[in-house]
C-alpha cells in the first residue's frame, strides 16, 4: 500500500535528475480548469501520468514521478476530477489497460494539489491508454458535497464513494452495467443548482457509450435513473457540458475514437422544456467534407451562449475548432485564420513547413476566469491561445505550444557517443532525436529521410561515433545511416529481400563502422559491409534471433541473443557467420552490453536474477554478487583516475 510515500522525495544523493526536454510527444487526453480557483489547471495523459500547471514557471509539474516500475499501470490516467469547493483536492482514476493482462486500477486522492497521494485500489480496470481515452470526465465530485464522488467505468458500471474516494460501492440501479462489448459510462455531470450547501446534488447526468440510449438522468441523487426522452440515436456522446441556464451541450461521434470515426454531431438540450436542437457546425460527409466526428467541448463560464467544439479524426481537411456566440446557431472555423508558434517543440511540424491545429483534439477548454484563454490537447502536445475573442471580429487567433514540462515519450533506445551529441534517442510514435542541449526540445525536430513512427534500435560506431544507424517502423525505409552524428540521415540503399518485417528487431554497427548486422522481425539476421547498400544472410543463426550488439573494441566481433534469451552466438568475421558461445544463459536474461575498454568483456542483466559478466566472449558468465536486481545497464566515461567504464 502507498500512503504518504506516494509523494515522498527520493533519498538524498549527489545526483540531480530531471527530464530531458522534448515536450509532449503523446496524447494529452484531458485538461481541466478549476471552476472557482483561478490559475489551478490540470492535465491528464494516456501513458505519462497527470500534471498541474505552474503559473510562475509556465510549465506543467509532473504529479506521478513517484510511480515506480511495479506500479507502471498508474501512469495511464483514465479520468481526473477536482472538488469545486476545495481547490486543494484532486482525484485520478489511474489504470492503463482493461485487457486480460492489465491490472486493476486505483483512485488516487490528493489534498495538496498532487504533491502527495493516497492510493485506493478498486476491483476493476481502467483504460487510460485505450480507445476512447479522451472521453470524459468519467470521474466527478459532487459540487455541493465534496465527500461524494461518482465514477463511470468501461466494463463495470457506475460506482459511488461517500468518503472522498477512499472506498467505493457499485450503483446497482444504474441501467448500464458494462460489458466487454461496450465502453460503459463516458462522463458524469452534476447539476449544482439542484443541491444546496452541504446537501447532495439531486440532478445528475451520465453519458453512456451506447448508441441506443446514450444519456441518462437521475433526479434523486443517483438512486434511480431514466433515459432522457427525445435524445439523438445512433451516435456516442464524447463530452457534455451543463450550463447555469440548464442547457446541456453534447458532442457525438459514431466511434469512441480517436481513430475510425466516420460520423458525428453536436446537440443542445433545454433541460427545462426537454427540447433537443441539432447545432452541428458542419455535417460529416456533406458538401465535400470527409468522414469525422466531434469530441472536445467547452462553454464560456461568463456566457452560456458562447462555446467551442473540436472535430476528431478529420484527416481529409485536418481537425479544427469551431466557435459559436449564439448557442450553436452559427459557427466560425478558427483554423481558417489561425496562426501557430511551435518554436518550443519544433518536432510537431514533422515534415511540414507550418503547423496546424493538430490531430486527435479530444478535449478543449476555456479559462473560466478569462474568456480570451483557451487550451486543447492533441495526440502530441498542448496548444493555448490568449486571444480567442479576436475570432469574433474576424481576426486570427494565435496559438502557441503549452506542453512544457509534459514528457510522456516511450523511449525505446538511448546512446551517448563519446563525442558529438549529448544523447541520441529512439522513441515510439515520434521517431527519434539528437540532443545537444538536454534542456530544450531539439531545434531540428524529429529525424527525417526517412520519418519513422517508431525507432526500435539504435547504435553508433564506438571508434567512429559520428556514424550512427537506426531501424524502426516506417511506411517505406526501415533503416537509415547518419555520418554526422544523427544530424542528417539517408535510408539504406537496400533492405534484406526476405523477412523485412515492420518493425525490425535490432541493428548494430562494428566498432570502426566497417560492418552492420541487422535482425528482422522474423528473427533472421543479415550483414552488410557497405553501410546498407547490400545485405547477405548471416550463417549459423537460422531464424530465432532477438538482439545484436557489437564488440566496442574488436571491429570483427558481434554478439547475438536468441529469441528465448537462453543462448548467445558470436561472430568473429564481421557478421558473416556465427557460432554458439553458450546455450545456458541465466534465467530472465534480458539486456547484453559490451564495455568500451576491453575486448570480449560483456555484461548481462537478468531481472531479479541479478547481473552477470563474461570476460571470454560470452563462453561463460559469472554472477555479480553485489547486485540483486538488474533490468538495464549502460556504460560511461571512467571516473577520475580510473581506466574502466563507469557502469
Amino acid at each position: 500500500m502507498l500512503t504518504r510515500i506516494c509523494g515522498a522525495e527520493p533519498p538524498a544523493s549527489s545526483y540531480q535528475w530531471r527530464n530531458v526536454e522534448i515536450g509532449g510527444t503523446g496524447f494529452v487526453s484531458g485538461i481541466i480548469y478549476h471552476p472557482k480557483a483561478q490559475g489551478v489547471v490540470y492535465a491528464r495523459t494516456d501513458i505519462g501520468g497527470a500534471y498541474r500547471w505552474d503559473i510562475k514557471t509556465k510549465r506543467w509539474m509532473p504529479l506521478e514521478d513517484w510511480v515506480w516500475a511495479d506500479d507502471w499501470n498508474l501512469l495511464g490516467v483514465e479520468s481526473l476530477a477536482l472538488d469545486p469547493q476545495d481547490p486543494q483536492r484532486v482525484y485520478l482514476a489511474a489504470g492503463t489497460y482493461t485487457t486480460n493482462w492489465g491490472r486493476n486500477g486505483a483512485v488516487l486522492c490528493s489534498t495538496d494539489q498532487g504533491k502527495t497521494w493516497k492510493k485506493n485500489p478498486v476491483p476493476f480496470k481502467f483504460g487510460g491508454n485505450e480507445d476512447g481515452r479522451s472521453i470524459g470526465e468519467r470521474l466527478a465530485v459532487d459540487p455541493n458535497l465534496g465527500n461524494i464522488l461518482l465514477l463511470g467505468t468501461r466494463h463495470n458500471g457506475l460506482w459511488r464513494s461517500e468518503d472522498h474516494g477512499e472506498t467505493w460501492r457499485q450503483v446497482t440501479s444504474f441501467p448500464e452495467k458494462g460489458s466487454a462489448a461496450n465502453q460503459g459510462i463516458g462522463f458524469i455531470l452534476f447539476d449544482e443548482n439542484s443541491g444546496g450547501k452541504s446537501k447532495p446534488t439531486q440532478v445528475i447526468y451520465a453519458g453512456v457509450l451506447n448508441k441506443d440510449a446514450s444519456v441518462y438522468q437521475s433526479s434523486d441523487g443517483g438512486v434511480t435513473w431514466i433515459e432522457l426522452a427525445g435524445q439523438p440515436k445512433g451516435l456516442l456522446p464524447h463530452h457534455g457540458v451543463l450550463t447555469h441556464k440548464d442547457e446541456l451541450y453534447l458532442t457525438y461521434s459514431d466511434k469512441i475514437g480517436p481513430n475510425g470515426i466516420t460520423d458525428g454531431a453536436v446537440w443542445k438540450l433545454d433541460t427545462r422544456s426537454g427540447k433537443w436542437t441539432d447545432i452541428t457546425p458542419v455535417k460529416p460527409g456533406v458538401s465535400g467534407e470527409g468522414k469525422f466526428g466531434y469530441a472536445g467541448l467547452a462553454v464560456d463560464a461568463s456566457d452560456s451562449n458562447t462555446l467551442i467544439v473540436s472535430t476528431m479524426d478529420r484527416w481529409a481537411s485536418g481537425d479544427t475548432i469551431f466557435r459559436s456566440k449564439d448557442g450553436g446557431a452559427h459557427w466560425h472555423d478558427l483554423s481558417k485564420e489561425a496562426t501557430y508558434d511551435c518554436s518550443a517543440t519544433p518536432f510537431v511540424l514533422w515534415d511540414k513547413a507550418t503547423a496546424t491545429f493538430g490531430h486527435w483534439i479530444g478535449d478543449v477548454e476555456i479559462n473560466p476566469f478569462n474568456s480570451d484563454e483557451a487550451i486543447y490537447g492533441t495526440g502530441q502536445t498542448v496548444w493555448m491561445t490568449n486571444n480567442l475573442v479576436s475570432a469574433d471580429n474576424g481576426k486570427p487567433t494565435h496559438w502557441t505550444i503549452r506542453a512544457q514540462g509534459i514528457e510522456e515519450s516511450a523511449v525505446n533506445c538511448l546512446v551517448s557517443p563519446p563525442s558529438g551529441a549529448s544523447v541520441i534517442s529512439g522513441l515510439l510514435d515520434v521517431g527519434g532525436f539528437r540532443h545537444d542541449d538536454l534542456t530544450v526540445s531539439p531545434p531540428s525536430g524529429i529525424w527525417k529521410n526517412p520519418i519513422m513512427n517508431g525507432v526500435h534500435s539504435l547504435d553508433f560506431a564506438q571508434q567512429r561515433p559520428e556514424l550512427v544507424v537506426r531501424a524502426g517502423t516506417s511506411s517505406n525505409a526501415h533503416g537509415a545511416v547518419s555520418t554526422d552524428g544523427a544530424k542528417t540521415w539517408r535510408p539504406f540503399g537496400s533492405e534484406p529481400k526476405s523477412g523485412s518485417g515492420d518493425p525490425p528487431k535490432s541493428i548494430a554497427v562494428a566498432a570502426d563502422g566497417s560492418a552492420l548486422v541487422w535482425i528482422m522481425q522474423d528473427g533472421k539476421a543479415y550483414f552488410s559491409h557497405d553501410l546498407g547498400e547490400s545485405w547477405s544472410d548471416c550463417a549459423g543463426l537460422g531464424g530465432g534471433s532477438s538482439d545484436v550488439i557489437s564488440d566496442r573494441v574488436n571491429s570483427k566481433i558481434f554478439y547475438v541473443l536468441s529469441d528465448d534469451k537462453h543462448s548467445l552466438f558470436t561472430s568473429k568475421d564481421s557478421g558473416k557467420s556465427f557460432a554458439l558461445a553458450t546455450g545456458s544463459l541465466p534465467d530472465k536474461a534480458n539486456q547484453l552490453r559490451a564495455t568500451t575498454v576491453r575486448e570480449s568483456d560483456l555484461w548481462l542483466t537478468a531481472g531479479d536474477n541479478g547481473l552477470w559478466r563474461s570476460r571470454d566472449c560470452g563462453a561463460t558468465f559469472t554472477q555479480v554478487a553485489s547486485v540483486s536486481v538488474a533490468e538495464v545497464i549502460g556504460f560511461g566515461k571512467a571516473p577520475p583516475g580510473g581506466k574502466y567504464d563507469a557502469i
